[in-house]
């Protein structure tokens, strides 16, 4: 455990050292958050509500999604694979612990770095500015606070798993670009899942994509009811295991692939 901890501070403290990169990327998150904002505005019109979802909420969506961007890293995410092509996966794979715990404590350092930046800063923002949705009694902040972990857990264990493609293409790029826009549309980072016809939202949860923006936002909300909120949570929990199966056992063949070549 001190070892875990030791690896997350570490990522903490690297994360905040670069402080302009942090401002500047608040800054054009916090510009493209009010971009949306007045887009759902102008779309609602005169209308006070829209598939259960208030202009208020709407709102107060476009800050939530906006704010999961850094922590999720939502637009890219390339270090597993970095670390493939320059070699350093040699040393990582020799560390007194396993390759997928090496990275998702680090990545937890990073995300816990990111939430304090760029997360919060940006709701403030937004408070200040809009009329805001807020969970109503600390029972919803609690679970929210669960759900946020469920969605760290199954963004980064789907970001390693696409990132583990690096073992059998000499350039991976493309690939996880591909996936990552992939992932706006179905986590109900663009616009909330409620919006869409229920064919689609069907298709959307056939995913792990809305189990990482959506299912947060609802909570947050208020949309969801208690039988509804436990059964999301749950959801949550069962692809954050499936896909650290999943990335457990594509590990082990990318890395007898690795020693095959000589890697």
């Amino acid at each position: 455990m001190r070892v875990f901890l030791e690896i997350a501070l570490r990522s903490f403290r690297r994360q905040m050292t670069y402080r302009a990169a942090a401002l500047a990327g608040l800054a054009t998150n916090f510009f493209f958050g009010l971009l949306r904002a007045a887009v759902l505005v102008a779309l609602y019109g005169e209308h006070s509500e829209v598939a259960g979802i208030s202009l208020q909420s709407a709102v107060t969506f476009t800050g939530l999604s906006q704010a999961a961007i850094a922590p999720l890293s939502m637009f890219h995410w390339y270090d597993v694979m970095r670390s493939v092509y320059s070699g350093e996966v040699a040393s990582d794979l020799l560390k007194p612990m396993s390759y997928f715990r090496f990275w998702l404590v680090q990545d937890f350092g990073r995300a816990a770095a990111s939430f304090i930046w760029r997360s919060l800063t940006i709701m403030a923002g937004y408070a200040v500015m809009f009329d805001l949705t807020y969970p109503h009694n600390i029972e919803q902040w609690a679970v929210l606070g669960l759900a946020m972990l469920l969605s760290w857990l199954v963004s980064f264990s789907w970001r390693f798993l696409i990132n583990l493609a690096a073992f059998w293409t000499p350039n991976a790029i493309g690939l996880n670009r591909l996936f990552f826009i992939l992932s706006w549309f179905l986590s109900g980072f663009l616009m909330p899942l409620r919006y869409f016809p229920d064919w689609f939202v069907r298709l959307c949860y056939l995913t792990p994509f809305p189990h990482m923006v959506n299912s947060l936002v609802e909570i947050y909300l208020g949309v969801l009811t208690g039988h509804e909120v436990f059964q999301t949570l749950l959801l949550q929990a069962v692809w954050a295991v499936c896909l650290t199966l999943c990335s457990q056992l594509v590990l082990r063949l990318g890395v007898r692939r690795l020693v095959i070549l000589g890697g």
